[in-house]
């Protein structure tokens, strides 16, 4: 279940903003808005689980394959998630079979809970609410329909040269959600204080908006972190 928009207390340590929800719902182009504008640092943890993924695949390796995908986890380095092969079909299954293996997620957690501690951050991704920060004091669970996020998917691949089919894109999306969903290791649902955005509807300005009214709801405006030089 996902929480209402009421007014939380007020945070008195390094303000994180967890972001959750399924592929291509947005929340990517949120979380990068709203960390602009809050100055706060910006962490895509899909990238981490992506860069694994390619990592093992470098090797000739199976990311499905545990010791594998672990032994890649514990390579990775933040020059990683600037590679430019981190989007796309190939990148995308190894992304979610990584994911699913419990000894790169506990190795991706000092990872995430690092980069947060110094100064706060938005952090987006699949478990962010529930495991990586569970005592965050805003928490959104993006969301939209199949049929958005499947069109979002197919014109951000078209527009980066990859030729796609809109329902294979689709049939993705929805595998991706149900290994998302079944996985043992941190599957992904709605964190019980989570507030619910469902983007079908909504362009990115609209939705920008909605969330940084819940921002500042859930902190209080006061305690909205000042712009850092």
């Amino acid at each position: 279940m996902t929480g209402a928009a009421g007014t939380g207390p007020a945070a008195t340590g390094p303000v994180v903003i967890a972001i959750d929800g399924p592929a291509a719902a947005g929340k990517g182009t949120l979380a990068r808005r709203l960390a602009a504008a809050l100055a706060l640092p910006y962490l895509d943890t899909g990238l981490l689980y992506r860069a694994v993924g390619r990592l093992v695949l470098d090797a000739g390796g199976d990311p499905a394959d545990p010791a594998a995908a672990a032994a890649a986890a514990k390579r990775l380095q933040p020059a990683d998630l600037d590679r430019p092969d981190l989007r796309g079909p190939d990148a995308d299954r190894a992304a979610s079979q990584v994911a699913s293996i419990p000894a790169v997620r506990a190795v991706l957690l000092a990872f995430q809970r690092d980069f947060a501690a110094a100064h706060g951050a938005v952090l987006d991704g699949r478990d962010i609410g529930t495991v990586v920060f569970p005592a965050a004091p805003v928490k959104l669970f993006v969301t939209a329909s199949v049929e958005a996020r499947a069109g979002r998917r197919w014109r951000e691949l078209r527009g980066r040269g990859t030729e796609v089919v809109l329902d294979a894109v689709a049939a993705d999306l929805r595998a991706r959600d149900e290994a998302d969903r079944l996985r043992a290791a941190s599957p992904l649902h709605a964190a019980a204080d989570a507030v619910s955005l469902d983007t079908t509807e909504l362009d990115p300005d609209a939705a920008f908006e909605r969330a940084l009214a819940i921002v500042h709801s859930r902190l209080g405006t006061a305690a909205v972190p000042p712009a850092r030089s």
